[in-house]
């Protein structure tokens, strides 16, 4: 039931390799770690940002050894729809590796709490997150993790109107 996949996490394709199997296979969803040959540097990512502006049916999912908040940033900056940024030594359950991939095949996102977190303490003198209720953060960490209105209900223990009006 997934669909097709081109998983880029195990398999060490290069970019100009990766970018060979989405255009011949158009995969679902891709899962590709932020590091790629030949240099292991960034190439996932420049991978990912490139898949999404050639390709914008398939969903990405960028796995990371580290917080790297520019790039996450930057993943991150035209649309959360249909991608993911998870830190790989947080992916220990399988039953939620798999829902976030699912999540993003779907149009979703998927994005680890510790780099929410990251985003949301990274201030601006002008930042309009200041106004927040601690409410109204839990919920946009929910959001951002991809939980939909009832799941966020589901774990705050609010209605679904509440969970609307924080919104």
């Amino acid at each position: 039931g997934f669909g097709r996949y081109v998983i880029s996490a195990t398999t060490p394709f290069t970019r100009d390799e990766l970018l060979t199997k989405v255009r011949n296979f158009a995969p679902d969803v891709v899962i590709v770690d932020i590091r790629l040959p030949p240099t292991h540097t960034d190439e996932g990512l420049r991978a990912a940002l490139e898949i999404r502006a050639r390709h914008p049916s398939v969903a990405v999912l960028v796995l990371s050894q580290y917080v790297q908040i520019g790039l996450a940033m930057q993943l991150l900056a035209d649309s959360a729809e249909g991608v993911g940024y998870l830190l790989k030594d947080r992916i220990g359950n399988v039953k939620d590796f798999i829902g976030a991939v699912r999540r993003v095949a779907a149009g979703g996102s998927a994005i680890d709490p510790i780099i929410v977190s990251t985003l949301l303490s990274k201030r601006r003198s002008d930042d309009p997150l200041v106004a927040l209720t601690p409410r109204e953060r839990e919920v946009l960490v929910l959001m951002a993790e991809g939980s939909s209105n009832q799941g966020i209900a589901d774990k705050l223990v609010i209605t679904l109107r509440a969970v609307e009006r924080y919104v």
